[in-house]
């Protein structure tokens, strides 16, 4: 457990006011990640307070009011999971390269370039990444940040978000093993068939499609139909 000078803030505002906790900046980080699952060695100060640097605790009736609750920890569960948390620079730092990392990946796997129709070397977009100003957000999911990434990025490098349509048909005695593959993509039409086969039609983003059958055929061990489909049919 650090000490007081060396916790970080988190807060959370109910009916427009504020209340705060002091915590231990990787204790807390790892709370709100959920790679901890319980408030041990979390809160640094276990009180609840309107201002925290100075030293204002909130009154049992403000809690009540807001929260419904006096209890400092189940307060403190809902700020560090709904509120936000002040990190340090370091903590920073170290978020946006991860997600930076994550993003610079999805797009390796999931976008091609328009002139090859082959995907783009991840050294080439992260270097585009570093040429371009992205506004990334270190705690919104990296797929959902796709879209305004790749729009900042056409400047410097074409990317086409595309999706190759494949027909899969897999014998019974791989089907069960080649279902969780297909799961694992947009699966547009599925069936099964008398003898226990799989067929189905599954849409796979373009710089996957290598990947993606390479692993039906390790599930297979290549005992496996496919055909890509033109878009629409």
């Amino acid at each position: 457990m650090v000490s007081l000078d060396k916790a970080i803030i988190a807060h959370i505002k109910v009916q427009g006011k504020a209340f705060e906790i002091f915590v231990d900046p990787d204790a807390g980080l790892a709370y709100r990640l959920g790679q901890k699952k319980d408030l041990n060695n979390v809160l640094v100060v276990e009180e609840i307070f309107t201002d925290a640097k100075a030293s204002e605790r909130a009154k049992a009736a403000e809690l009540q009011k807001a929260f419904q609750t006096t209890d400092a920890f189940l307060i403190a569960e809902k700020i560090l999971k709904e509120g936000e948390l002040a990190l340090t620079t370091e903590q920073k730092r170290h978020m946006m390269e991860e997600k930076r990392k994550q993003i610079a990946q999805l797009i390796a796997r999931e976008a091609t370039d328009p002139r090859t129709g082959a995907p783009h070397p991840l050294a080439r977009i992260v270097a585009s990444m570093d040429k371009v100003r992205l506004d990334i957000d270190p705690w919104q999911d990296a797929a959902a940040q796709m879209d305004k990434i790749i729009s900042a990025l056409r400047i410097e490098l074409p990317i086409k978000m595309e999706k190759k349509r494949i027909a899969i048909k897999v014998p019974a005695i791989h089907a069960h093993r080649a279902y969780g593959l297909l799961k694992s993509q947009h699966v547009e039409r599925e069936e099964w068939g008398a003898d226990g086969s799989l067929m189905g039609v599954v849409n796979v983003p373009a710089g996957m499609v290598g990947e993606f059958l390479d692993k039906l055929n390790k599930a297979t061990s290549g005992d496996n139909q496919t055909k890509m489909l033109d878009a629409g049919k």
